[in-house]
């Protein structure tokens, strides 16, 4: 086996995304998708999306979250940097487990797990 160059072995563990803000277009999350798809492709092991950027959060920012996650095709993926309205909506449209926190969240309440036998029919 060839060895190739002193160290090309050693891939970055982790390699940072910058989600732009304050309103990223449908351009830009194209862009930052093809740029996703090449990390992976070169061998990143993990990308963090950094959005500090984004002060504003509204649907520009989950449709390009969104399209990143496909993007990743289940390949690590973290957002980083979520202030709490980022958060926030981010949990409101199911894309929470981007924060990287989905283990920590309680399950939701009243959740009915079975049938009882008194229960009425719907």
């Amino acid at each position: 086996m060839s060895s190739g160059a002193p160290g090309s072995h050693h891939l970055v563990e982790t390699t940072r995304l910058v989600l732009p803000g304050p309103d990223p277009t449908a351009r830009d999350a194209a862009t930052l998708c093809a740029r996703l798809a090449r990390l992976y492709e070169d061998g990143a092991r993990a990308v963090q999306c950094d959005a500090r950027a984004v002060t504003a959060p509204g649907l520009p920012h989950v449709e390009a979250l969104a399209r990143l996650r496909l993007t990743a095709r289940g390949r690590p993926l973290r957002v980083i940097g979520a202030g709490p309205a980022l958060r926030a909506l981010l949990d409101l449209v199911g894309l929470v487990e981007l924060l990287g926190e989905a283990e920590e969240r309680e399950p939701p309440g009243r959740v009915q797990e079975g049938v009882e036998a008194d229960d009425p029919a719907l």
